[in-house]
């Protein structure tokens, strides 16, 4: 379930993810696909799959299994209850259909966790935090990623560095909106997760 373009969410006109199922089978604790189908309104296809994904890393189980359709002698797949056995809050895990986890925009997730940790960074430092956690970052994504957050007034640069010293930045405080990492589009526009907004460029209003 790879994460879509903010453009094509934010004009889709039902809700699309997988953080949405999530949160969708948090609160219902014990569900069916079926229930789940109803409460979100995403495809079936898209929640199996999903669901398949939480079975398979141990965040599912099989409450009640699979019912025969006795009128047509068949086995009903939606009547597969299932519950909620490991919550680990509101960030939805991220896992392919086999249960493994997903690296895709990993990278992203640790330089914005380092940004929230730390008082100041240098691209290079911000590499080195990132990487630390087993992320690969490199040096053009970590000043790509920064140029944007510094845009889009995430971050403050707290010193403009000088010969072999690059600059400093750090976090504004006011920015540190969650611990979903704002998203860089290939429309180069800054998608914050926490807010469901895009924040940079804004839209002006004639």
């Amino acid at each position: 379930m790879a994460r879509q373009p903010v453009h094509l969410v934010a004009d889709a006109k039902r809700p699309q993810g997988r953080d949405v199922i999530w949160g969708a089978i948090r609160k219902l604790r014990r569900c069916t696909v079926q229930d789940l189908e109803h409460a979100t309104r995403i495809d079936e296809q898209t929640i199996r799959s999903y669901v398949q994904g939480l079975k398979a890393a141990g965040y599912l189980t099989v409450a009640e299994p699979v019912k025969k359709d006795h009128r047509h002698g068949v086995l009903n797949s939606s009547s597969e209850v299932l519950a909620l056995v490991r919550d680990i809050g509101v960030e939805a895990p991220r896992v392919t259909r086999a249960g493994k986890p997903v690296t895709q925009g990993a990278g992203t997730e640790s330089m914005w966790r380092a940004m929230r940790m730390v008082q100041s960074f240098s691209t290079r430092e911000l590499v080195t935090l990132a990487s630390s956690g087993g992320a690969s970052v490199t040096l053009y994504t970590a000043k790509r990623y920064v140029s944007h957050l510094h845009k889009a007034r995430y971050l403050r640069m707290v010193d403009r560095g000088g010969p072999g010293c690059g600059a400093r930045y750090a976090l504004v405080p006011a920015r540190n909106t969650g611990p979903r990492p704002p998203q860089v589009q290939r429309i180069h526009h800054v998608w914050d997760a926490n807010e469901g907004r895009v924040v940079w460029p804004l839209e002006t209003h004639a």
